[in-house]
């Protein structure tokens, strides 16, 4: 980079523009609702607010996985907050999550209601809550764990770092493309190895650490995720593939990515979801 086009930051910065390109208009430097906005409750004490993309299908997978496991305790009503157009900064959804990002939980099985927020922390309550997806045993609780906080801990290099540069920025920045795609491969690369030993990231039994990390790993290698697969040459960490392809193909994975997704192919999208046959009407609906 030249001298000329270096940029020199101020002696305090100061929020003058927006910025952060496609998404630009979901950045600010400053926390709290931006409109009077209540959320709507539906009939399940279990109620999700939230979007398909990868921090917000770990929650609707994991629902959707304990309904498959006979957890009739485990329905719930599934309300979209678009992202985009800012629902998120709701004064209702606020309330929920003072951080303004999906997903977000009310659980209204309990007095007072019990507000979860934050997509680790969702999982980890509804594991603990059913009992389910998250092994008893020391040893593998601890591992499980490790893995689900890896994830919360590595995947903003994934989509705040490489995606964001990669696929959002209003310009292309070699030196901060070149900077996250290093880290996002070091990251499979870490992955693989685990999965060269292991079925799944816990040990051999599939939980909630194997969710968190599938969606956004595994649709990163199924090449969902940026459109980035042939640039990360993602077919190249054949464990991950493994791993990826057996979890895509579990039905629960497939009925949580359709729930709240308002984008892509029609028949994939479930905009609301408030009982299990809400998947085959929107499917017949679509036809």
């Amino acid at each position: 980079m030249s001298q000329d086009n270096e940029y020199l930051p101020p002696k305090v910065w100061k929020w003058e523009k927006a910025s952060g390109g496609e998404f630009a208009n979901i950045n600010r430097p400053i926390a709290g609702p931006t409109h009077d906005k209540a959320l709507p409750v539906g009939k399940h004490p279990l109620q999700l607010y939230s979007l398909a993309t990868p921090n917000g299908v770990k929650a609707t997978i994991m629902l959707e996985e304990l309904l498959a496991l006979g957890h009739a305790g485990a329905e719930y009503d599934a309300w979209p907050i678009r992202i985009g157009e800012g629902e998120q900064f709701g004064s209702g959804f606020v309330e929920v999550n003072p951080n303004s990002k999906i997903p977000a939980l009310m659980d209204h099985s309990t007095t007072p209601p019990t507000r979860v927020f934050e997509s680790g922390s969702i999982l980890l309550y509804l594991a603990e809550k059913f009992g389910e997806l998250l092994p008893r045993d020391h040893a593998g609780r601890s591992e499980t764990l490790n893995w689900l906080f890896w994830q919360m801990g590595s995947a903003p290099y994934l989509g705040g770092g490489f995606g964001h540069f990669y696929a959002y920025a209003p310009t292309k920045i070699e030196y901060a493309i070149d900077r996250f795609a290093m880290e996002a491969k070091r990251q499979l690369d870490v992955l693989d190895r685990r999965l060269a030993e292991s079925r799944y990231l816990g040990g051999d039994e599939y939980t909630i650490a194997d969710i968190a990390n599938w969606s956004w790993y595994g649709q990163l290698a199924l090449n969902r995720v940026y459109d980035a697969g042939e640039f990360l040459q993602v077919q190249e960490y054949q464990h991950v593939q493994r791993w990826a392809k057996e979890i895509d193909a579990r039905p629960a994975v497939q009925r949580g990515r359709m729930v709240n997704r308002t984008f892509g192919p029609l028949e994939q999208q479930l905009h609301e979801r408030h009982d299990a046959s809400d998947f085959e009407t929107n499917t017949q609906d679509k036809r």
